[in-house]
């Protein structure tokens, strides 16, 4: 199956930042794939997405879209891309059409074949019925699912979604979501990155985890679960103020603990088998004078991943 993008040790240093902000990145995206960056905000993932665009130009490393060299070949890797940016990039006074049709433009399209376009854009993410309504009027989750159908207008044969579901209301998150899935299933290359676990893990076909700018695992979500050996999540939530980091120290001793880490009031733990070591974890607890509030346990996922990996919960 053909390559669609690839990166090859990627680096991207900022003119007075103390650390790169991407540093060796090396993956490759099949065609037809969906394939996710996952990872906490500062990870690397908008500066990957600008490099790939041909918006950042990397300190070193090089980079190819469907065969075109990102820096050699930018026009080219231009009309294969579509971009929906972390940033919403509309106007305000404008109709959700009259956007469309300012962007259409800028692609060089026009008449009769742009007017068509973005009425089947504006179809596509459910906004058919706004189309006269200027976007100053528009909620989070419309004016997301506009900045989707600009980058659709042109007919990309690959996607880059930018952090897409961010701040916006849960119907119009599963719209987006379903959105990506529909596009995928016509064939559309989608680069999506996130910070949600769920996303990732409902929409990739394979996951790239992030953080401070590496790439630390990559895989399918079986191949990446399997790195944790089958160990379950458990989270604590703790009812006293600043209880959390007295409870992770005693419950460091628990046996069967292997993690431990504290956070916002909640101590998230990874452990061999969750049921099996909660009235242990109990007993510890009542044992410092801690009252346990709440508990989930988790079978394993990217957050036990992440926490495997790094030793922090992913939204750290």
């Amino acid at each position: 199956m053909e390559v669609m993008i690839e990166a090859r040790e990627l680096v991207k240093r900022y003119n007075g930042a103390p650390e790169p902000a991407v540093r060796g990145l090396s993956f490759a995206v099949r065609q037809g794939e969906i394939f996710s960056l996952l990872g906490p905000n500062g990870a690397g993932k908008t500066t990957t997405i600008a490099m790939l665009s041909g918006l950042l130009k990397p300190t070193s490393g090089e980079a190819s879209i469907a065969g075109h060299a990102v820096t050699r070949e930018p026009l080219q890797v231009k009309r294969v891309i579509g971009v929906v940016p972390q940033e919403i990039a509309l106007y305000p006074k404008l109709s959700a059409r009259e956007n469309l049709l300012f962007w259409g433009r800028l692609y060089g399209m026009g008449g009769r074949e742009l007017r068509r376009r973005c009425q089947e854009v504006l179809e596509i993410v459910g906004l058919s019925e706004r189309a006269r309504q200027r976007v100053e009027t528009f909620s989070g989750g419309m004016k997301r699912r506009l900045n989707i159908a600009v980058g659709l207008l042109h007919r990309p044969q690959v996607m880059y979604m930018d952090e897409p579901t961010v701040g916006i209301d849960p119907q119009s998150r599963r719209t987006i979501l379903d959105t990506v899935k529909e596009l995928n299933a016509q064939g559309m290359t989608v680069l999506y990155t996130t910070h949600y676990m769920e996303e990732a893990q409902e929409l990739s076909h394979r996951i790239g985890i992030m953080d401070h700018g590496r790439m630390i695992a990559m895989g399918t979500l079986q191949e990446l679960t399997r790195l944790v050996g089958g160990e379950d999540l458990v989270i604590l939530r703790v009812a006293q103020n600043g209880g959390a980091p007295a409870l992770a120290d005693a419950l460091q001793v628990v046996r069967g603990v292997r993690r431990v880490h504290a956070e916002n009031g909640a101590v998230t733990l990874s452990v061999a088998d969750g049921h099996a070591v909660l009235p242990d974890l109990i007993q510890a607890a009542n044992a410092r004078g801690i009252r346990v509030a709440g508990v989930e346990i988790r079978e394993p996922n990217l957050e036990a991943v992440f926490l495997h990996l790094t030793g922090r919960a992913l939204r750290d």
